[in-house]
């Protein structure tokens, strides 16, 4: 180690500081030390027990000198970097690196005994790994005793290969700070857990606090008491009313702290000025969660997304979650705690659904809905401003919950795409997501929400639901629809439909809106309007037994002054029994019919088997289209993610920072510098020659050796259809010589237009690919055909990295032109696993250098046996809003109006 103190220009990496979760799901500070932090680890020692010290320093260590002190909290941050984990303000961990040599560094951890168990030496080895990673060191090494068993398992357990040996009684682990897939997962694992201890512990609390009770009937402190109550929640509620003896037959307390017992949630309901008065006091108290009904914050203009940034910050500075502000609560309706934390006074029943809403607003009439229709939910959160928790954590929750099995979100905006992108993922994999993503059309973001801004289009959104297997629909009626085909009939093995019925006129109507779905639909079968039970359990069972038949919808129109009921009864029989999809249009009811539900055995209303109703035939195939969809994405291997290591990264990230080094505001890379980025990644440019007169163009088709062409460049001539700013096959001076005479003449020609000379290339379809950063979805990638037909028709395909193998392939797969590159009327097709092996080294560029703002490869030429890219042009600006995000765990910031609220 070194004594070096920290010269007066050297602060602290902003970046380095970060809101994390605990393995119990409190939430904690980590930040890199500071001097003033002297004082504050001196306490921090003086807590830690004699034999945490002893693990330590291999010595009996029972107090700091002046110099120790001096030595630990004065690092330069680049060869001795400090990370201290704080809660309550108060140190409770410390870990270091200090280097060794340029590529390798020692590693030590402190962490306070009362809270060893937390988690807290993973936490502190990922930050300090990536800050390593940074700062180009390639490797840690730890001593440890041997009878340090708990740091030993701290390293045994991330995920590094370890290389151990045994030198004077001491153990030295080396690691590579590569993170691998292991590494990756292990870490990723760990925050799904983190992340759903946090939300388990508000959904299953059993005592909830209601601050701001009031005795008055229209308040939403006395709703909240009302609802609690009447929604026999298990657990204990406490009413807390500064100047109340009693609330609704509950005694009042003055503040939490009062509370004789345990509190494990507050709801607030007070002015949004008294709100940071009730998080003080619910810290004292030892409150996990709180849920801020309250208004008056981001939604409320500048000092509102002030106080609510405060908000935040005051609330995970004392360890607790926070849902909200401005939002309508929660629920749970499992049978051991009937929670309805809420202002929705009727609790929904109970379901295998799990409801994810931002809009408060809409919170009651959804439930309304849900009710109305017979979907039963296992858990609702409306998050409001989602200031802190949002679906993400949500997603993390759910994938693990045993009482949910469909997950259903209304978004009206994604504070962090990119993370939903990879939850959503996994959690589809095995349960169904249904999203509503609001402002489709115009990409707005209601106020109180905090995004960064985004350039990219709808068909980028849509790109990331496909790609994470969510079933996007565009209306809450929709969502509901699909839910109640997931939640109550099993998958379809196929897209292969047949339609029984009473209605020629309405069967028809089915078979026109399967067709128009992509469903492949059997004749229907008609049994006329006299048909009766018998009729039609024969025909649905006949239908459900054919090996070619994948689902089945059943039209009943009823006759004259009949109820159906025999019918319903033979319908609701064969749903509870069939391994094959029902939906129906049963009495034009929608929901699920009391006569065809089947009894939940967990106690919900509708149970598995239960038979599905629309109001219109149309309704109904929509909803199963979707749900044959989302099967076939579930059922079909989702590739894997290329290994990348025949990438230069190394060398790539030092051509960006020498570009950055001489121009830090950013730069348009030149001809060089675009060859040198793109050859990194194993993508072949060929070679241009930018001229200005007759001269150099002639001795740069000499240079190129001939049979090369004369292009004139700018913006209005790029992708033209016509090549009429192309000269082609040009073999000796004086054909240069006459090209170049008639492209300078030519009327296209503008003040900006430049001229370069390149060999002939093959002949093949034009396509362009593109890369960039966007500020809220981070990398993105896109392909289509070349052309101002597909620009003005948008039709672009979208990706957003990682990419699997199967991921471009999809992504070239769903150009609406694509049919272009398979051999449309007999073309030859082209060679498309090329186009996708483009796209895949694109997706690693962008992966791993965000300051790469704008990358274009245009024109393509892409032909049966491989393609050749023409040109490119790349764009590279200094950012740190991705620095570290996958291979360390943290909360979204809140500390600027432009920062990502609600990961």
């Amino acid at each position: 180690m070194t004594d070096d103190a920290p010269t007066d220009d050297v602060h602290p990496v902003r970046d380095w500081e970060a809101d994390v979760l605990l393995r119990d799901g409190r939430v904690a500070q980590l930040r890199p030390i500071v001097p003033a932090d002297a004082d504050d680890f001196v306490a921090f020692y003086d807590r830690v027990s004699a034999e945490s010290k002893y693990f330590r320093f291999f010595a009996p260590y029972p107090t700091l000198t002046n110099r120790d002190v001096k030595r630990f909290t004065e690092v330069d941050h680049d060869r001795r970097v400090a990370f201290v984990v704080t809660l309550h303000g108060q140190i409770i961990a410390v870990g270091r690196y200090d280097a060794v040599s340029d590529e390798e560094a020692e590693i030590a951890f402190l962490v306070e005994d009362a809270h060893q168990g937390r988690g807290i030496g993973q936490l502190l080895l990922e930050h300090l790994a990536q800050a390593g990673r940074e700062r180009g060191l390639q490797r840690f090494h730890a001593d440890v005793l041997p009878s340090n068993v708990r740091m030993l398992q701290v390293f045994r357990e991330m995920g590094y290969t370890l290389r151990a040996e045994l030198a004077d009684g001491v153990q030295q682990l080396f690691f590579e700070l590569d993170a691998t897939d292991t590494s990756v997962g292990v870490m990723r694992a760990r925050e799904q857990r983190a992340e759903a201890a946090s939300i388990e512990r508000i959904f299953n609390a059993t005592s909830i606090a209601v601050v701001g009770a009031s005795r008055r009937a229209d308040s939403i402190g006395q709703a909240m008491v009302r609802n609690l109550v009447l929604g026999d929640f298990s657990g204990a509620v406490y009413a807390v009313n500064s100047s109340a003896e009693a609330v609704s037959g509950l005694p009042a307390y003055k503040t939490v702290q009062d509370i004789p017992g345990e509190v494990d949630v507050a709801i607030v309901a007070v002015p949004a000025e008294s709100v940071a008065d009730v998080v003080l006091d619910c810290a004292a108290k030892g409150v996990h969660g709180l849920v801020v009904i309250s208004a008056g914050f981001a939604e409320e203009g500048v000092e509102g997304r002030r106080r609510q940034r405060a908000l935040v910050g005051l609330s995970r500075s004392y360890g607790l979650r926070l849902i909200g502000p401005n939002c309508l609560g929660v629920i749970n309706t499992a049978p051991g705690v009937q929670l309805n934390a809420s202002l929705s006074p009727a609790m929904p029943p109970q379901g295998r659904v799990g409801f994810f809403c931002q809009s408060g607003a809409l919170g009651t009439a959804i439930l309304e809905s849900v009710s109305r229709r017979g979907l039963g939910l296992s858990t609702f959160v409306s998050a409001g401003n989602r200031a802190d928790v949002s679906g993400n954590d949500l997603l993390q929750y759910w994938q693990e919950d045993d009482s949910t099995e469909v997950v259903l979100l209304y978004l009206e905006s994604i504070g962090n795409p990119r993370k939903f992108s990879r939850i959503a993922r996994r959690v589809s994999s095995t349960k169904p997501i249904v999203a509503v993503k609001s402002g489709r059309s115009t990409q707005g973001v209601p106020v109180g929400h905090t995004v960064r801004r985004t350039s990219a289009p709808q068909s980028a959104v849509d790109a990331m639901f496909r790609q994470a297997g969510v079933i996007q629909v565009d209306t809450l009626d929709e969502m509901f629809d699909v839910a109640q085909v997931l939640a109550h009939q099993p998958l379809p093995r196929g897209n292969r439909i047949s339609i029984v019925g009473n209605s020629d006129a309405m069967a028809l109507l089915v078979a026109d809106a399967g067709a128009a779905a992509g469903l492949k639909v059997a004749t229907p079968v008609s049994l006329g309007a006299t048909a009766g039970a018998d009729d039609f359990e024969a025909a649905i069972e006949s239908a459900l037994a054919h090996p070619q038949v994948d689902a089945l919808v059943v039209v009943y129109i009823p006759p004259l002054n009949t109820t159906g009921e025999e019918v319903a009864d033979v319908l609701a029989a064969i749903g509870e029994q069939s391994d094959k999809p029902i939906v129906s249009t049963f009495l034009g009811s929608e929901g699920v019919p009391e006569l065809l539900r089947v009894p939940d055995l967990a106690g919900g209303s509708a149970g598995r088997g239960s038979v599905p109703s629309y109001s219109a035939p149309e309704s109904a195939v929509r909803a199963l289209a979707r749900v044959v969809n989302y099967a076939e994405w579930a059922a079909r291997e989702h590739g894997e993610f290329p290994s990348g290591q025949e990438h230069r990264t190394g060398d790539a990230r030092a051509l960006v920072s020498q570009v950055l080094e001489i121009a830090p505001r950013g730069a348009i890379l030149s001809t060089e510098q675009v060859h040198a980025l793109l050859d990194c990644y194993g993508i072949d440019l060929w070679t241009w020659i930018n001229v200005h007169t007759r001269e150099e163009a002639v001795a740069a088709g000499e240079r190129l050796g001939w049979n090369v062409v004369l292009k004139a460049g700018s913006e209005h001539l790029r992708a033209r259809p016509d090549l009429t700013h192309v000269w082609r096959s040009i073999h000796d001076p004086a054909g240069m010589v006459e090209a170049w005479d008639n492209l300078t003449d030519w009327v296209g020609t503008r003040s900006d237009t430049r001229f370069f000379v390149q060999r002939t290339a093959p002949d093949g379809v034009p396509v362009s690919f593109s890369a960039g950063e966007d500020g809220l979805f981070g990398p993105l990638v896109s392909f289509g055909l070349a052309g101002a037909p597909s620009e003005l028709l948008g039709d672009r395909a979208y990706g957003i990295p990682p990419l699997t193998d199967v991921d471009a392939e999809q992504m070239v797969a769903n150009l609406r032109s694509a049919p272009l590159l398979y051999g449309y009327r007999g073309s030859e097709p082209v060679d498309v696993a090329a186009i996708q092996d483009v796209v895949l080294r694109l997706a690693a560029l962008k992966d791993d250098l965000p300051e790469v703002a704008e990358l274009d490869l245009e024109p393509v030429l892409v032909r049966a046996d491989g393609l050749t890219v023409l040109s490119a042009r790349a764009k590279v600006i200094p950012t740190d809003d991705r620095r570290g995000e996958w291979y360390v765990r943290r909360l979204s910031r809140t500390s600027g109006p432009g920062d990502t609220v609600g990961g």
